[in-house]
């Protein structure tokens, strides 16, 4: 695991269980406990942590939402394999709804000049990424333009997934867990994708393996209501044993540090 991967999963440590012990880390992560205090060290510098003896304590909650320039930074490679392995679950002729979130936006890429497709969706990032393709229908909802994440919220975004039939949805999501199931960090937002789950057939949820086992503050919908998870955690990871008992079917790309 390299040192940015290692990061995001101590602060998903650190919003799901409050504080984190340096000891209990350099274990789980099999690294010197020098290595994890460097770590803790930058944390705190980023406002996410705050060291105390032994170890550090959040200075965030589950509601803190990282700011979309430093999610779209996190994991590119990663999110890049999980977009490309989603692109096959979406057929010509077929509508689908991309969600808002930077492994969504990776797979409006994907999807760019493949044609033949009709994309719901209330991101301005994915519907800028399609619009320009002349044989790619994009539909946007309407609501209110959320700054910096440049999603579409309210009524009107939550009213407009109630009139349509779409085959797919392509779920990007803050956490996943084997109890709490799919969480957000906005509630707004959560709204909108639990309209977006009622629209459609079928249901993909896409999610780097630093999204797994961290609990958000709201609750989009458990884990036995999805279809396909599409990660790259190690298919023994413990979560995705508890998908497949639900009846997901799990789809683990490779990680890229990984041949």
């Amino acid at each position: 695991m390299n040192t940015e991967t290692r990061r995001r999963t101590i602060t998903g440590f650190l919003a799901d269980r409050g504080q984190v012990a340096i000891a209990e880390l350099a274990a789980e992560f099999e690294v010197s406990e020098m290595t994890i205090r460097r770590d803790l060290e930058e944390l705190e510098g980023q406002g996410v942590a705050r060291r105390v003896r032994g170890g550090a304590i959040a200075t965030v909650s589950r509601g803190y939402e990282p700011p979309w320039a430093t999610r779209a930074t996190d994991a590119p490679q990663a999110k890049q394999r999980i977009a490309e392995a989603a692109a096959d679950y979406i057929e010509y002729g077929e509508t689908a709804i991309l969600d808002v979130g930077t492994t969504t936006l990776a797979l409006a890429r994907c999807l760019r000049g493949r044609g033949g497709l009709t994309i719901v969706t209330p991101s301005l990032h994915a519907a800028i990424e399609l619009g320009g393709d002349p044989n790619t229908r994009v539909i946007m909802t309407g609501g209110i333009v959320r700054p910096g994440e440049l999603s579409l919220v309210g009524s009107l975004a939550e009213d407009t997934f109630s009139q349509f039939n779409c085959d797919v949805v392509f779920l990007g999501v803050g956490g996943i867990d084997a109890d709490k199931g799919l969480t957000e960090y906005n509630l707004d937002d959560t709204r909108v994708k639990r309209a977006a789950i009622r629209a459609a057939s079928r249901k993909v949820a896409l999610a780097d393996r630093s999204k797994l086992d961290r609990v958000c503050l709201a609750s989009i919908a458990r884990l036995s209501d999805i279809d396909v998870l599409i990660t790259d955690a190690a298919p023994d990871h413990p979560l995705l044993a508890v998908a497949r008992d639900a009846g997901v079917e799990v789809v683990s790309v490779p990680h890229p540090e990984e041949p």
